[in-house]
């Protein structure tokens, strides 16, 4: 009988590690989250930060339109079953101090909430999903959750693709041509990264 590469390798003194259950789970729902991250190019064509009365739960406008937040909002439910409409506002509703006052604000508005980057951010900041984050390529992996500031006001997001150009991964976003996978990662200062149910 032929003796197998794993015993050849252990015969060598190299042990191959057998990928956890943990790992293994994290892997196949980033794989999830980023098909339905992805499946938005071409169907997202316009961006637009518009105000839209929604459904509650699972509330949202026609798809040819969305902001960089709807990208990630569509992708968890798409790809995960995860609606961030009403996780968003059942912990602001919950905790409502500790989100952000920037609009003035005195009370939840289902319909907008969610679709605001720094309320995104404290809420996966409260799920304990906040990650370092460097220039380094290898700190981040498939579906995690990036955010950044462009111009120096305008708070973006995105989420990180399992494709890459060289070393580096390329982010799925929307930026104001719909929906685009392409190699802007560290197009501007990083202000978050977040890896949260995968």
């Amino acid at each position: 009988m032929q003796p197998t590469r794993r015993t050849l390798l252990a015969a060598a003194g190299i042990t191959l590690l057998t990928p956890t259950p943990l790992l293994a789970q994290r892997t196949s729902r980033a794989t999830h989250l980023v098909k339905a991250a992805r499946s938005q190019v071409g169907v997202t064509t316009i961006y637009s930060q518009a105000y839209h009365g929604i459904d509650y739960p699972n509330g949202d406008f026609p798809r040819k339109s969305g902001a960089c937040t709807d990208v990630i909002i569509r992708a968890y439910r798409d790809g995960l079953g995860l609606d961030l409409q009403k996780l968003i506002h059942l912990d602001m509703e919950k905790a409502f101090s500790a989100y952000p006052k920037i609009w003035g604000l005195h009370a939840t508005d289902r319909n907008i909430d969610h679709r605001r980057v720094p309320n995104m951010r404290t809420f996966f900041k409260r799920r304990g999903a906040v990650e370092p984050f460097s220039k380094d390529p290898n700190d981040w992996l498939p579906g995690d959750i990036v955010t950044s500031i462009i111009g120096g006001k305008l708070a973006h997001c995105g989420i990180v693709s399992d494709r890459k150009t060289g070393n580096l991964p390329l982010l799925i976003h929307n930026v104001g041509a719909g929906t685009r996978e392409e190699n802007r990662l560290f197009a501007w200062p990083i202000t978050g990264h977040y890896r949260w149910a995968v």
